[in-house]
């Protein structure tokens, strides 16, 4: 026997809202979805395959990470090796994701060698899946150059 129920005006406003809300978040899920698959065609830098290299203002900037496969969640060894005319001081590494915001996350490099400089970081495992990352290689006084590449999870 089917019980009579009221729904009151309230009910109604609180539904709608809840409504509201979910295809608000499928929109945005289906947007990022979206997205996500042309970050690949950001991808400048095969990491996974050895070293990638970028000139700025007259200068060659190697960066390796090391060991490979680069993976996320493991402490890497970041190696940025400087060639050309022009000094800098110590340069450094800022990683993050291409169009979304992860938080600080700095790799303070010191030298090892002639122009060799190298740090320790993690790549952090982004709750989307997405496994395309940007390491921004500032050399202080000259400029900074980006690498995107992949990563393994």
């Amino acid at each position: 026997m089917l019980k009579r129920f009221r729904i009151s005006a309230r009910d109604i406003l609180i539904l709608a809202i809840a409504c509201l809300i979910g295809v608000v978040n499928e929109g945005s899920l289906r947007e990022a979805i979206a997205v996500a698959p042309t970050l690949g065609n950001l991808v400048d830098c095969d990491i996974q395959c050895g070293p990638c290299t970028k000139e700025l203002a007259g200068m060659t900037v190697t960066m390796d990470i090391l060991p490979k496969p680069v993976k996320a969640m493991k402490e890497l060894k970041f190696q940025v090796t400087l060639s050309g005319k022009k000094k800098t001081g110590i340069p450094y590494i800022d990683l993050g994701m291409p169009g979304m915001n992860m938080g600080p996350n700095r790799v303070e490099l010191r030298p090892v060698k002639n122009s060799v400089y190298e740090g320790q970081g993690i790549i952090v495992r982004c709750p989307s899946g997405r496994r395309t990352w940007k390491a921004s290689v500032t050399l202080p006084e000259v400029g900074k150059v980006e690498f995107v590449f992949d990563v393994a999870y």
